[in-house]
């Protein structure tokens, strides 16, 4: 068949179509003949955490790839792994394998020569062997102490050579293990805060603590600090609000609105005002130790723009700003 009668049978939503169905067999095996071991993996690398171990994946080609990435889940949500190049692993490597280890390898065929010949010595030196494959009479699937089945009908591509749907199905069964052990060791929004700290996702993660203005970028008048002084606080400090407060203790906020409001109702009489008789007693406030998160939401809810952050016992430790959460997504 010529080159462009190929590409005019080639619908990518057919492609698309055969790795949703080879996802929903999947699902449908760990609802029922799979569930079993699945439960067995999961409890294998709990026990293997618990130990202070690691998880150590290993794969050769597309099914390396895929292990790269299951290895990086693994550890983002609490469960130290790393990869192992099977390769390499014969010229040294296996030096990074230790007692309480625990071994995750994929094969599509189960029969990699690179990881057949590691056999003997991951089973000698690891805690326990999971294999992901997509033949269950396979050497690995028979080696190993639990053996997920992975197989699909069919590739995705035209020649059904290239692996597409395996890998796929691979990935899914790689992100289905780490959440579930995530979730077993109740691991937290919090905990995944600690692993996350760059970019966006870290800002979204972050405490108000780290984000929140501090010392002498704080903006503090006494409840007796007459309008002039208030607006000349709230100027130099440019968060658009002032925290009144007494003896550290927050007594009420003065914000850009409320003195609009104020001199919009009294005029110049507004500034012979004090802070404590402009101030808005009752002020939205959140806890430092909150996520950056659950402020922008308050922020949003309340449509304000700052929050001032206190202790339990009310005492003013920082202001935080809608312009500091600028990147941050609700949760």
């Amino acid at each position: 068949m010529s080159q462009g009668k190929q590409e005019e049978k080639f619908k990518p939503a057919d492609l698309v179509r055969v790795e949703a169905a080879a996802l929903t067999a999947l699902a449908a095996r760990l609802e029922g003949p799979m569930a079993a071991d699945f439960d067995r993996a999961v409890g294998m690398l709990l026990r293997c955490g618990e130990s202070h171990g690691r998880v150590v994946v290993t794969g050769m080609g597309k099914s390396g790839t895929v292990a790269q990435k299951i290895a990086a889940t693994l550890s983002s949500t609490g469960t130290p792994a790393i990869f192992l190049h099977p390769a390499e692993a014969v010229h040294g490597d296996l030096g990074v394998l230790l007692a309480g280890d625990v071994v995750l390898a994929l094969s599509a065929s189960g029969e990699t020569e690179e990881i057949l010949r590691l056999l003997a010595v991951l089973k000698r030196k690891g805690d326990g062997l999971i294999s992901m494959t997509c033949n269950s009479a396979s050497t690995l699937a028979a080696a190993s102490d639990v053996a997920l089945d992975c197989h699909v009908e069919r590739e995705a591509c035209g020649l059904n050579l290239a692996p597409t749907a395996s890998t796929t199905t691979m990935l899914a069964l790689g992100d289905a293990l780490a959440i579930a052990v995530s979730m077993r060791k109740g691991f937290r929004a919090e905990d995944f805060a600690e692993l996350h700290p760059g970019g966006k996702l870290g800002k979204r993660l972050a405490r108000v603590s780290e984000l929140m203005h501090t010392g002498d970028a704080l903006p503090v008048v006494a409840p007796t600090t007459r309008m002039t002084d208030v607006i000349y606080e709230m100027s130099s400090k440019k968060l658009g609000i002032t925290t009144v407060q007494e003896n550290g203790t927050l007594a009420g906020v003065i914000s850009d609105g409320d003195l609009r409001r104020l001199l919009e109702h009294e005029g110049g009489a507004a500034l012979s005002r004090t802070a404590g008789e402009a101030m808005n007693p009752r002020p939205q406030t959140i806890g430092a130790s909150e996520l950056a998160a659950r402020a922008l939401a308050i922020l949003e809810e309340r449509k304000i723009t700052s929050l001032v952050v206190v202790d339990s016992t009310g005492r003013v430790e920082g202001v935080l700003h809608l312009h500091d959460l600028w990147g941050v997504e609700l949760i």
